[in-house]
């Protein structure tokens, strides 16, 4: 059976996002989600396989920017909506789609190509790595306490509408943009994202609330969430359902906290893809109760090893020659003289001979700072080729903070 990959036409998404739809379970989305979606597609960056005039296989692209240590935006190919239909598994389909997205992706000059991954195990062949964890949190609030830093009682809290409020928002998300590893720099229209709030998906929860922190007036932080009203013969256990938080330091950050843990009949703050090493956890005063948990979040690629690496800088010196393996995007194979600082880093093509040996999948995992060298050495998928080149290299490629990806795509 003959299939054909080509760039996506505008008269065609409807029948491409149906398979896409199909695929993950077939449940049809709100008019406002489907629209949203149609609106953000890149249409230039998108793919469909076709047999005939069926759709088949479908991935995209989103043009993201993304934060790597030392606090650089980088552009990155946000790899999204892929998909095979079930009539057409194990015929190469995946394969043909990830071989033409990599190749345009590095023939658009972007170093780095990132995703989420609905079901991991697929895309280690394709050379990705996970490259940061989110943590989800079950908190008891009927028994968990929050002790707050000096200055949260300054900082006022009030309601407001999520869309009336957006912008404000959107201003204080961009300051902690270049603050973390993983973030991306939100381009026009993804504003939307964050307050769309289809009835279908609360579950039985309110609509979107927002409460914003302020001080002296001005807008320093917010979070969004919804809340579950119930009631048992005990009385009310209603849960506080968490969307997003952000803060411009940690008093408003606490502030908000502390008042998620204190809505009137709730009983348990539930949150889920928050950074993994977030200050709550600090803050409360029994982490047993909190129900603390960690997947997976980004999935990273290095799509042109010397410029991605270039691209950011190194919390220690180093200089270490990489072997790198790369069998899908051949032209990263070989070695690589890896030298950086704080300030900076050069990594360029080298006949000397090779420190450590790895796959570009570690290289992956090892980018934003979250996994470390060492580690992955432990697991059998770093080989040390001179003594102390380990080291070196697993402390310089960390990361003060963790990387997180904030919101889905």
């Amino acid at each position: 059976m003959t299939t054909d990959v080509r760039v996506l036409r505008q008269a065609d998404w409807d029948k491409w996002y149906d398979n896409l739809i199909r695929a993950f379970g077939g449940v049809a989305e709100s008019s406002e989600e489907r629209e949203l979606w149609n609106a953000l597609t890149e249409y230039d960056r998108s793919l469909g396989v076709w047999d005939g005039t069926e759709c088949v296989g479908t991935a995209g692209a989103f043009s993201f920017r993304v934060t790597v240590p030392g606090g650089a935006s980088v552009p990155a190919a946000g790899v999204t909506m892929v998909s095979v239909a079930a009539t057409h598994r194990r015929r190469g389909v995946l394969t043909a789609m990830m071989r033409r997205q990599l190749d345009d992706v590095r023939a658009a000059g972007e170093p780095l190509a990132v995703l989420t991954a609905s079901e991991p195990a697929i895309y280690g062949r394709f050379g990705y790595g996970v490259g940061t964890l989110r943590l989800s949190a079950e908190i008891d609030t009927g028994h968990v306490r929050m002790s707050v830093p000096a200055g949260t009682d300054d900082v006022r809290l009030r309601y407001a509408a999520p869309g009336e409020v957006l912008d404000a928002c959107e201003a204080v998300y961009a300051r902690r943009v270049p603050e973390r590893p993983g973030m991306l720099a939100r381009q026009p229209g993804w504003d939307r994202l964050q307050v769309l709030d289809p009835e279908g998906d609360r579950d039985g929860a309110s609509p979107l609330q927002c409460v914003v922190a302020e001080r002296d007036g001005a807008v320093v932080g917010y979070a969004r969430f919804r809340v579950k009203p119930s009631w048992s013969p005990a009385g009310h256990d209603g849960v506080v359902r968490l969307d997003d938080l952000e803060g411009t330091d940690p008093a408003a950050r606490a502030a908000l906290w502390r008042f998620l843990c204190d809505i009137d009949l709730t009983t348990a703050l539930h949150t889920r893809g928050r950074p993994l090493d977030e200050e709550w956890q600090h803050l409360v005063s029994d982490i047993r109760r909190c129900q603390v948990r960690v997947r997976d979040g980004l999935h990273v690629r290095l799509v042109e090893v010397g410029a991605a690496l270039e691209a950011r800088t190194y919390q220690a010196p180093v200089d270490v020659v990489l072997a790198v393996e790369d069998a899908f995007c051949p032209w990263n194979e070989g070695r690589w003289r890896l030298t950086g600082d704080t300030k900076g880093a050069s990594c360029v093509r080298t006949e000397d001979p090779a420190d450590l040996a790895l796959s570009v999948r570690e290289l992956g995992s090892a980018y934003l700072g979250g996994v470390s060298l060492a580690s992955l050495a432990a697991a059998g998928r770093v080989r040390e080729l001179r003594q102390g080149a380990l080291a070196e290299a697993s402390l310089a490629f960390g990361s003060p903070v963790a990387p997180w990806l904030p919101h889905g795509f």
